[in-house]
């Protein structure tokens, strides 16, 4: 019986392991079924997601919709849950050399309803918004769209997100602006919150940002936000990183806050020195026992704070590993202080404050990994060796710290001190000159990685050991420095080097001397190459194609001449940017090449294309900035090619013969992008797809039609800062639908075929600063509208029709004006005391018009015209630096627009451009003025150019004119001037054209230092006037026929001399 149990155990025991088998393989039969391929709605979705954007970098190689790759849980970047198949995670994250591009469609990704994790950051999506409908991903737990250039507002609806842990909308600079919305404090789980470098975030903190309790990590620099922290005590109780900026005001209740933050582990204030208490100071370290970072950046600390700071702390400081009090007043006695108590330190940085060395002070530090002195002036005696701050040391830059080569001079006994440690030196911008520095390079480190010694004044050849002894070194930057002779061979031997830059010195001989076929090293490693502004010469060789590695290749600005063909780049798949510009260079390329590589940037300009647009460019689907311009195009632009421009920056094609329409496709283009056509046979209407760009240059071509550009309802929205459609056959009426261009800043429609008022809608333009509309038929008065550009600094409305009195408010409403231009027209009345208000006018300019009576005598408020002579340099410099800004409020400018205006000079009319005119011009000529010239004209001594010829002015030319000191050119012809002409004008030695004729002047024309030297025909027409330049010679100068003749004559002319001497010093 007992056996039968027993086999009845066993047999049990069988079937429960046979059981047990099968149940596992049941149950991985299950899970197999189970993880399901991705759901074909959401597949659809991130395909769609897929075509708005370009990627030329195969990120996206495997987002395929067939059946070999068609499940999407297995495409790159994407994770789906085994459960559902629902997309769980997109992880799109760019890097330097893979990254996406293109006008994001976000609205695709809503679909992605179960998604927790999302990550588009540092990729570029130019013109980009984030969806409101961001907010229907309310399972989303990770968020990052940093670095990728969207624009707009931060939408509310991110406050949605409930369950969301992480945001970072860092980097977008210009991009993303508005306020914080204060639904982010709806975010209670939030455990990292970065807005850094987004300049245009304005307002205040929300106070409801205290609600998340759980955050750790807070970053609100290179934000402009303004006003008080709003946070109180209890708020963001587990805080660990804080890092606030300039604009922001530290309160008393803010310090008790800071305070309790008793988890913080990094602070950075930076800018805070108006509303931080230095006695803050003496008691911050007692509340931050754990603190490893610690930046007070722009603080206005002197030495007595960080002693105060540090003074009987040892734990705070020794728990410090990296400090920066960049930007503040310190002294070296701070850098001594810091050494003698900073231990643990690994990063210090006091660049911008006052710190010097001297032959006696080294202080060390012997945990410091990174040093950063720059902007100091620590020239003062001879540098010492790396290991004097650390032995340990890594990086150390010295930006501009005035250092010379006594700073660098070598002793026999210097190698003792040589560096091992050190791998990036940074001694740009400083006064070196001679190859002492590098010879102080070879001998003070060991295994330098990168060397910086751009915008020095090295002179010479590079010293030929130079690639022997630095055979580590992978980043080598020259530029702007004045370094001659050939390009050293050696370059090609040295193995590890794969960034060299030497552009802007006056290195010669040919390319051919970087590539050496025979070089010992395993490959070709120059990644990074930049010899642009160098006199290098000959042809390109074909063997530069054994630079295989290139990404960066930049040879502008050289005089490199030949041909370019498709063996040169055969090998160049890594090719990211190419700049051939301004050599003489012919590009040929067969009809059916395809290039191996994807640029991002093309630079071409005055290299020869050939007649026929490139058609190679059809495969560069990736360019974000393209210059073809001036290379003798003389063809259509292909359709294609507007398709590509999406993503574009700079777009120039300026200077060449293109030819036809440009179809108004229905592309969305980056808003802060700049598109140049000008100087080209573009005809038609002008496509309103351009009004989204920012900078939009179109002048001497055809356009013939402006109202569907402006005035189309169905247009995009606007981001229009510079228009230029001077010089084109445009005709009609001004359109009165200038309200949708509130961004504008610069507008000029001079030389078209415009007439008809001048419409009201123009002065809603309140940010315009340059109105130029010269040239054209326009009539009537000025719109009283236009009283609102109060921001006008050039406003040119010369040769139209236009009539009228000079409106008042122009002097009132307008006192930022620099260029006034209203000459050519039918303008009457008087010229209104107002104007002088005009303080900042250089260049005023009513000349034939029908203006009657006198020249104000207020004119010595000028104040402008007071001063120096302005240059046009100068003056554009003031045109383009805003007080709004270009830059801030728009982002980064390539180019600009071109100040357009034109003053009558030296007896001809010109362009503002021309090399050798300046500004500080006043012309009222040829009207019907009557009454004297004012006295206060002498005030104007910066006056380079006055004309006041053709009116009816009377009375003697008053001495005070010959104040004005910068005169080059002065006419006050053709008026009803009496007297004799004053002996003060030959005080103004620069003067070069005088004209006085016409008049009814007498005397003796002043002996001057050059007046006898001008031309005879400026004294005609005064029958009265006598004297050198002209052949009249005056009565007194006749010789009398006595005995004693010739000592008469003698007598006489020496006292009449004396008599003249008198009058003009007297």
């Amino acid at each position: 019986m007992s056996k039968y149990f027993l086999k009845i155990f066993y047999l049990l025991q069988f079937l429960l392991l046979l059981t047990s088998g099968s149940t596992h393989e049941f149950k991985n039969t299950t899970i197999e079924s189970v993880e399901s391929k991705c759901i074909e709605r959401e597949k659809q979705a991130l395909l769609k997601f897929k075509q708005s954007i370009v990627d030329d970098s195969y990120m996206l190689s495997t987002w395929k919709d067939n059946n070999k790759d068609g499940d999407c849980c297995k495409w790159k970047g994407i994770e789906c849950k085994k459960e559902t198949g629902h997309v769980k995670k997109l992880d799109l994250r760019g890097d330097d050399s893979q990254f996406l591009v293109g006008a994001i469609d976000f609205t695709s990704l809503i679909v992605l309803q179960n998604m927790e994790y999302l990550d588009l950051s540092s990729n570029d999506f130019p013109g980009s918004h984030i969806s409101e409908q961001i907010g229907s991903l309310t399972k989303l737990k990770y968020l990052n769209l940093s670095e990728s250039l969207p624009r707009g507002r931060i939408p509310y609806q991110i406050g949605k997100l409930l369950e969301l842990e992480y945001l970072d909308l860092s980097g977008m600079v210009y991009g993303t602006k508005g306020e914080i919305p204060s639904q982010l404090g709806n975010l209670t789980r939030l455990r990292y919150l970065n807005l850094r470098d987004n300049f245009n975030i304005v307002g205040e903190i929300p106070c409801r940002l205290g609600n998340l309790s759980q955050l750790q990590y807070l970053d609100l620099e290179g934000t402009s936000l303004t006003g008080v922290i709003p946070f109180q005590p209890g708020n963001l109780p587990v805080l660990q990183t804080l890092k606030l900026d300039v604009y922001l005001d530290l309160t008393n209740d803010n310090i008790k806050w800071l305070y309790t933050l008793s988890s913080l582990t990094s602070l950075s204030l930076r800018g805070m020195y108006l509303s931080f208490d230095s006695s803050h100071l003496q008691t911050i370290m007692k509340f931050f026992p754990n603190l490893r970072e610690l930046r007070l950046v722009e603080f206005g600390l002197i030495d007595n704070d960080v002693a105060s700071l540090f003074h009987s702390h040892s734990n705070f400081s020794n728990s410090l590993t990296i400090l920066d009090f960049s930007s503040n007043m310190l002294t070296s006695s701070a850098f001594q202080f810091l050494s003698n108590i900073s231990l643990n330190l690994q990063e210090l940085d006091l660049s911008e404050n006052n710190v010097v060395l001297s032959s006696h002070f080294y202080p060390n530090f012997p945990s410091l990994v990174i040093l950063d002195l720059s902007y100091n002036n620590i020239s003062s005696s001879q540098f010492p060796g790396i290991r004097s701050f650390s032995s340990k040391l890594q990086k150390l830059y010295l930006t501009s710290c005035m250092l010379t080569d006594k700073s660098f001079l070598v002793s026999s006994t210097s190698v003792v001190n040589s560096s091992s440690s050190l791998l990036i030196l940074d001694l740009s911008s400083n006064m070196l000159r001679s190859s002492e520095v590098f010879l102080w390079a070879f001998n003070f480190t060991t295994r330098l990685h990168s060397l910086d010694l751009v915008g020095n004044s090295l002179e010479g050849p590079i010293p030929d050991g130079f690639g022997k002894v630095m055979n580590s070194l992978e980043y080598l930057y020259l530029s702007y420095n004045n370094l001659q002779g050939d390009i050293p061979s050696f370059f090609s031997n040295m193995c590890t080097l794969h960034t060299l830059d030497l552009s802007n010195n006056n290195l010669s001989g040919e390319i051919s001397s970087l590539i050496n076929k025979n070089s010992g090293c395993n490959r070709n490693i120059f990644t990074h190459l930049d010899l642009s502004h160098n006199r290098i010469t000959g042809a390109l060789p074909e063997c530069i194609n054994l630079l295989s590695e290139l990404e960066y290749l930049n040879l502008e600005g050289n005089a490199l001449e030949g041909e370019i063909n498709e063996l040169h780049l055969t090998n160049f798949s890594k090719l990211q940017v190419l700049s051939l510009s301004y050599n003489s260079l012919s590009l040929k390329f067969p009809l059916s090449w395809v290039p191996p590589f994807k640029l991002t940037s093309l630079k071409l300009a005055s290299c020869k294309l050939g007649s026929s647009f490139p058609s190679w460019l059809q495969t560069q689907r990736y360019i974000v900035q393209l210059d073809i311009s001036d290379t003798g195009l003389n063809d259509g632009v292909p359709g294609w090619f507007w398709n590509n421009s999406h993503a574009m920056i700079l777009m120039n094609m300026s200077h060449n013969n293109l030819i036809g329409t440009i179809p108004d496709f229905p592309y969305k283009l980056y808003e802060s992008s700049g598109v140049f056509l000008n100087s080209n046979q573009f005809e038609g209407r002008v496509p309103s797809f351009l009004l989204q760009v920012s900078r939009l240059m179109l002048s001497e071509n055809k356009f013939s039609h402006l109202f569907s550009f402006l005035c189309d309802k169905n247009s995009p929205t606007t981001n229009l800062v510079t228009l230029d459609l001077s010089n084109n056959q445009i005709e009609g009426q001004l359109p009165n639908c200038w309200n949708s261009l509130s961004t504008l800043l610069f507008l000029d429609l001079s030389n078209n075929k415009l007439w008809g008022k001048i419409p009201q809608s123009i002065g809603t333009l309140d940010k315009l600063e340059a109105l130029v509309l010269r040239n054209n038929s326009l009539t009537g008065e000025l719109s009283s509208t236009l009283k609102n550009c109060r921001n006008l600094m050039l406003l040119d409305v010369g040769e139209n029709l236009l009539s009228g009195s000079i409106p008042s408010w122009i002097g009132e409403n307008m006192q930022q004006l620099i260029i006034l231009s209203m000459k050519g027209n039918h303008f009457s009345g008087n010229i209104p005391i107002h104007l002088c208000y005009l303080r900042h006018i250089q260049l005023l300019d009513v000349s034939r018009n029908n203006l009657s009576e006198g020249i104000p005598k207020c004119i010595e408020n000028f104040t402008s015209l007071s001063e120096k002579s302005i240059y046009t340099d100068e003056t554009e410099s003031q045109i383009y630096s805003t007080r709004e800004g270009f830059t801030y409020l728009y982002g980064s400018s390539f180019e600009h627009y071109v100040f357009n205006t034109a003053i009558f000079w030296k007896g001809m009319e010109r362009g503002f451009k021309h090399p050798e005119m300046r500004l500080n011009s006043i012309d009222l000529s040829s009207n019907n003025l009557t009454g004297e010239i004012p006295k206060k004209i002498g005030y104007l001594v910066g006056l380079v150019s006055l004309n006041l010829s053709r009116n009816n002015l009377s009375g003697e030319i008053p001495s005070e004119i010959g104040n004005l000191v910068s005169l080059d050119f002065l006419d006050l012809s053709r008026n009803r001037f009496i007297g004799k002409i004053p002996s003060t004008l030959s005080k103004i030695d620069r003067l070069e054209i005088l004209d006085l004729s016409n008049n009814s002047l007498s005397g003796r024309i002043p002996f001057g230092r050059q007046l006898q030297t001008l031309d005879p025909s400026g004294f005609e027409g005064n029958l009265d006037l006598c004297g050198e330049p002209l052949e009249k010679k005056c009565p007194k100068d006749a010789t009398t026929v006595n005995p004693q003749g010739s000592e008469i004559m003698v007598k006489m002319t020496i006292q009449f001399s004396m008599k003249d001497f008198t009058c003009a010093w007297g």
